[in-house]
């Protein structure tokens, strides 16, 4: 009996063994995105038109490939997974952090959009689907383009730190979904909790330039950036964005004063373009000196 067992996991593994991996006909793929401080990941495969309708229904008055008002788990073989490392808005709508699958229910005039909590599903999700798994739902407009794409694509476009959209195109239609996270809250927080633990000159000099980008709280810039180089951050960077923040503030002789630091240590350090830099804000400034006088 014993022989027995051993002749047929023989038999599996020479079985294994003999199988082929075949190239897919709608290939995975997967993409990254930072918004801010949030990462969003998504892995789909990429069917390909291969001549078929793919939306609505053919001239022939047959149902195309996804016929409008049937749900489509968006993509192919698994389900398209979207992951959110923090809260989102899609849409004006929140969806907490986590993995979802995406359908939708295309339609002529108006598309569906659906992140759905179970993320197993296979196939094309008619008789998997259950709309009590719905996380969120939003109503979008598919655009007509002149452009065609032959496999289905998923990317991200007009990127800053609070907001981008997700596009997805197959075929002349394209779909634009706007995703928002508010990393300024989140940028707080985290300033908040980097401050209660022995901040470093860099930890200073981080928050003061932050705040500086944003262009928001310019006298608590100041006074972090000042920090920073007093705890030894005697850097021509540390200097330059104290510069900019004194600027901000409309204090422009002490913006001079800073800049012109800087400058020295820029080359001293071999920094051409901060030496640039610095000295285009000095012309810009002493410019503006003068007008406030």
């Amino acid at each position: 009996m014993r022989y027995g067992w051993v002749l047929v996991l023989l038999l599996i593994c020479s079985h294994i063994k003999a199988q082929i991996n075949h190239p897919k006909a709608s290939p995975f793929a997967k993409i990254e995105q930072e918004l801010g401080l949030t990462k969003i990941t998504i892995e789909y495969s990429r069917p390909a038109a291969r001549g078929r309708t793919l939306f609505g229904n053919q001239p022939n008055g047959e149902s195309a490939l996804v016929p409008y008002g049937r749900i489509w788990r968006v993509g192919a073989n698994e389900s398209t997974k979207i992951s959110f490392s923090s809260d989102v808005k899609i849409g004006g709508n929140t969806i907490l952090k986590g993995t979802y699958a995406l359908y939708a229910f295309p339609g002529e005039n108006e598309w569906q959009i659906i992140f759905h909590k179970n993320v197993t599903h296979w196939g094309d999700g008619r008789t998997a689907y259950n709309s009590n798994e719905d996380a969120l739902r939003i109503k979008v407009t598919p655009v007509k383009t002149l452009d065609f794409h032959e496999n289905f694509l998923i990317f991200f476009d007009a990127i800053d730190h609070n907001e981008m959209v997700m596009i997805w195109q197959w075929g002349n239609t394209k779909i634009v979904i706007p995703i928002y996270v508010d990393t300024q809250k989140m940028m707080v927080s985290h300033i908040n909790q980097k401050l209660k633990n022995s901040p470093s000159a860099q930890t200073y000099y981080e928050i003061a330039r932050y705040y500086q980008e944003q262009g928001m709280h310019f006298v608590e810039a100041l006074t972090y950036v000042n920090n920073s180089i007093e705890l030894g951050g005697n850097t021509y960077y540390y200097h330059r964005v104290r510069s900019l923040i004194l600027a901000d503030l409309k204090e422009y002789e002490e913006a001079i004063k800073a800049a012109e630091i800087s400058k020295e240590l820029a080359i001293k350090e071999g920094k051409d373009e901060f030496v640039r830099l610095n000295d285009n804000k000095i012309r810009v400034w002493k410019i503006a000196e003068l007008k406030n006088k």
